[in-house]
């Protein structure tokens, strides 16, 4: 296995261990960040079950935004899933960034969630 592979497998292990301590009776708000894409879900541990999802994919969306791969385009996500998730009664959650760095659309789409309503 090559090195950065190891490093990479590495730094998920630490992130999901950090969770596993963190998450008990809250929700949590994972993010995935593809080339192109945005998505965003809030997840219940305990019951295994998406509470709340959101993605540059939306059809909600489509109008909104022109590119599907920029900050705008994670904002927008961001405020959607926030409101689905008040609208499924979570209000706190915990940010699961993965191995993301907490910067760019990452940031802008966390932002956008606290403006709407999710506290973390």
């Amino acid at each position: 296995m090559s090195q950065a592979k190891d490093l990479f497998k590495r730094r998920k292990h630490r992130t999901r261990f950090k969770l596993a301590k963190v998450t008990k009776g809250r929700a949590r708000l994972s993010i995935f960040r593809s080339k192109l894409h945005i998505y965003a879900q809030v997840i219940n541990d305990e019951t295994h079950r998406t509470l709340a999802a959101a993605s540059t994919l939306d059809k909600e969306l489509k109008g909104k935004i022109k590119t599907t791969s920029n900050v705008a385009a994670a904002e927008e996500v961001g405020k959607l899933v926030a409101k689905r998730a008040a609208k499924a009664g979570v209000k706190e959650v915990v940010f699961d960034r993965g191995a993301y760095l907490y910067h760019g659309r990452v940031k802008a789409l966390a932002d956008a969630a606290r403006g709407n309503g999710l506290s973390f």
